[in-house]
């Protein structure tokens, strides 16, 4: 077993560091890469096409800094009634910062169609210089020539190039429909200024409003709330007086309403309406006499979502720019990445995500900012819990093994702190972010949810086993995960080891945690029931059990839609290979190690290429990168993951889990009787099909630490679960001595690195 160990993180760590294997480090993390290449350079890519039909008029309207809890139907009026009459949504706001996006950020990344930064410390668009009926943008080449923001033009040079007008209310408007040369057809500073608002095919319109408060010396405010409520109020009101007077003046058009932008560092959910006139009607209760709380204002019953999110509620800043071009019947050059909005749900006065009023429903999507918002501002603090948990349970425990003291209590513990992952998933079946207390009832529920998940795994019929408890457990988390997946992935939503839309890395599919989760839940708990098959001489039904369960899992975990996870399908196939080989009774050594990584590249570039042959409209971010890599502006995208990998392994979060769990395991495989009084070795020997489950969990930790742009996370993940599950198996055969099962045989160890370089 210590050979084996060895051989395992020496070949993985050699095989997989390799820049080959790094190049596909986290793609999955990133729902939207873009090309580095400049879009000038890409000629037969960059024009926009005409489109097969003449298109619509189409408005959008941006208030940047707008939030669902702004509106109201007492201060906002207008936004309330235009609610009423619209498919409502979630905005993700998020661009390429990490704190924040300022509105300059915001109308960028609408012109670019890609999420884009202008750099540094930024504030509101420049303000365009006249020329004729229309404007210039400043200077607007600096973006590309000095910021590097390459595709910033993209959509007023599309729809130019398509023969559409373009008209801008706004410096940020202006920025937003610029083509190539900073120009718009038709130009108003401000929405009092402009008189005829139907002179265009498609109009942008800007209402700073909101966003001038949190805006000081042309910069936005570093202060996460820098306005009183009341002041917030104020501007809100002005907001909704401004678009109330715009309203009326834009003709028969399909209008968007969007919160670009942020107002303040801390990124919000902001607000996404579209209102179809061939398709929405008003709302049939006054919004002035209709309370928030009100189940009687009649809303639309649609709600607004896009491919780009998988949420039928959630769509991305880069989706606007999918959308106007649509809307307008234009083709969308190759580097924009949003997607048209989708509307679902019906116009029976109820509201698709909550099956309630209007009020209901906005009631939901305020809801779902203060559960991102919750998640957020205490996942630091939850992964420093359970990293401070972690450590302190192995210094307790080998304290109490050397002595053989407490053993119940260790073995209790180590399922209670293998049962906190599934947790964290569960607890999102409960409304804990609609209570008055969230982040106090969200560490109450997953605690509770955790001591449960400990007496059923302690408490059944299945306890006297020595894989009864380590079964249940791996048992939860891989059917929690699995099923969630299934269902589109609502328990990672929003979840303390998932990701949500505020932060805005990942909204759909399986994230690199819930990946060393489900690879190591799902390797032990096939191991599990290969341990049975083993026993009773069937050794070849258990290989195949681990491979037909291993695969089906994987495939979920890679397919594009489902879990769209790139790194972790070349992380997993080798854990499933080294567990089945090692259970089947054959050596693996280093070289055969690297052949099954360069398996599950090889696998997940062919489903990145299945993806890349549907319509981009249709494709995900697998897709995508196999488009970069056929037209050879893949390189950023890997330069940026690995360097988002490398900095995770100074993290004082992760690192500790890591080095806490490896120490002890090393240590007790190479000083049984010191560290831990044999309860491994007595654990392999008393079930030998674990060691390989162990072992392929490990391998798939490594592999995935080093192909993920959450790096240490991944591992340290695995090893959480792993490692206390194993620990209390061990624990289990320690007290009761079970006998060794006759036709068990040890599976043979992996090859130590110095026998294989010859």
């Amino acid at each position: 077993m210590r050979r084996a160990l060895v051989a395992v993180v020496f070949g993985v760590s050699v095989v997989t560091l390799a820049p080959a294997a790094a190049a596909s480090a986290g793609l999955a993390a990133v729902p939207d890469q873009r090309p580095d290449q400049r879009p000038d350079q890409r000629p037969a890519q960059w024009p926009g096409q005409r489109g097969t039909a003449a298109g619509e008029r189409v408005v959008l309207v941006g208030i940047p800094g707008l939030m669902w809890s702004d509106v109201t139907p007492e201060d906002t009026p207008a936004l309330w009634r235009l609610a009423g009459e619209s498919a409502v949504g979630s905005l993700s706001a998020r661009t390429v910062r990490k704190d924040g996006t300022c509105p300059y950020d915001g109308w960028l990344t609408v012109s670019a169609g890609v999420r884009s930064a202008v750099g540094g410390r930024c504030g509101m668009a420049p303000t365009p210089g006249a020329s004729g009926q229309g404007a210039v943008v400043p200077q607007f080449s600096w973006l590309w020539e000095v910021r590097e923001q390459d595709d910033a033009g993209t959509l007023g040079q599309a729809l130019h190039t398509a023969g559409r007008t373009t008209m801008a209310v706004g410096p940020g408007a202006a920025l937003a429909l610029a083509d190539r040369a900073g120009r718009v057809d038709v130009y108003a500073a401000d929405t009092g200024r402009a008189a005829e608002l139907t002179r265009a095919d498609v109009v942008a319109v800007e209402i700073p409003d909101l966003i001038a408060p949190y805006i000081s010396a042309d910069r936005l405010s570093e202060v996460p709330e820098a306005v009183s409520p009341q002041a917030r109020r104020a501007a809100a009101r002005a907001a909704d007086a401004r678009l109330g007077s715009v309203l009326p003046r834009l003709g028969r058009a399909t209008v968007l309403v969007a919160g670009i932008g942020d107002h303040g560092p801390v990124p919000h959910l902001r607000v996404a309406m579209l209102r179809d006139p061939d398709t929405t009607g008003p709302a049939t209760t006054s919004p002035d006499t209709t309370s928030p709380g009100s189940a009687g204002a009649a809303g639309p019953g649609r709600t607004l979502g896009a491919r780009s999110t998988h949420r039928d509620d959630m769509i991305i800043l880069p989706d606007l720019t999918a959308t106007v071009l649509a809307l307008a019947g234009v083709a969308a050059p190759a580097n924009v990445v949003g997607v048209p909005v989708e509307t679902h749900g019906t116009s029976s006065g109820t509201t698709g995500a909550t099956g309630g009023s209007l009020a209901e429903g906005v009631a939901a999507l305020r809801t779902a900012d203060v559960a991102g918002q919750t998640i957020r501002n205490t996942t630091g603090v939850f992964f420093t819990t359970l990293a401070v948990l972690q450590v302190l349970f192995y210094l307790t425990a080998f304290l109490l093994l050397r002595r053989r003291e407490r053993l119940p209590a260790v073995r209790s513990a180590a399922v209670a702190l293998a049962a906190i992952p599934a947790s964290t998933y569960l607890v999102n079946l409960l409304p804990w972010a609609r209570t008055a207390q969230p982040v106090l009832t969200l560490f109450a529920s997953i605690a509770a949810i955790a001591a449960a998940l400990t007496l059923a795994a302690l408490a059944g019929p299945w306890r006297r086993g020595v894989l009864g408890p380590l079964t249940v457990i791996a048992a939860v988390t891989a059917a929690v995960l699995l099923g969630d997946l299934l269902t589109g992935t609502p328990l990672q939503l929003n979840s303390l080891m998932g990701y949500t839309g505020v932060v805005g890395a990942r909204y759909y599919g399986l994230g690199n945690i819930p990946f060393a989760l489900l690879a190591t839940a799902v390797l032990l708990v096939t191991t599990a029931a290969a341990d049975r098959l083993v026993r009773s001489g069937r050794k070849g039904v258990a290989v195949a059990l681990i491979a037909v369960l291993g695969a089906f899992a994987m495939l979920l975990d890679g397919w594009p839609g489902v879990g769209s996870d790139f790194g972790g399908v070349i992380a997993f196939v080798p854990g499933i290979a080294v567990t089945a080989m090692l259970v089947a009774g054959k050596r693996v050594s280093v070289v055969k190690l690297g052949a099954f990584c360069a398996a599950g590249g090889v696998l997940v570039m062919a489903i990145a290429y299945l993806d890349y042959l549907r319509p981009p409209a249709s494709q995900t971010h697998l897709g995508r990168f196999a488009g970069q890599v056929a037209d050879g502006t893949f390189l950023p995208v890997i330069s940026r993951k690995l360097g988002a990998m490398l900095a995770t392994l100074l993290s004082p979060n992760l690192m500790p889990v890591v080095i806490a769990a490896f120490a002890f395991l090393v240590f007790a495989l190479l000083r049984p009787g010191t560290a831990s009084a044999g309860v491994l070795p007595i654990a392999f020997e008393r079930a030998p099909t674990l060691k390989a489950g162990l072992l392929g969990a490990l391998v798939s930790g490594v592999v995935g630490m080093l192909v993920n742009d959450s790096g240490a996370a991944v591992l340290s993940m695995a090893l959480a679960l792993a490692v206390p599950l194993v620990l209390s198996a061990g624990i289990r055969a320690l007290q009761y001595g079970e006998p060794a099962p006759a036709a068990a045989a040890p599976s043979p160890p992996m090859s130590p690195p110095a026998s294989l370089a010859g």
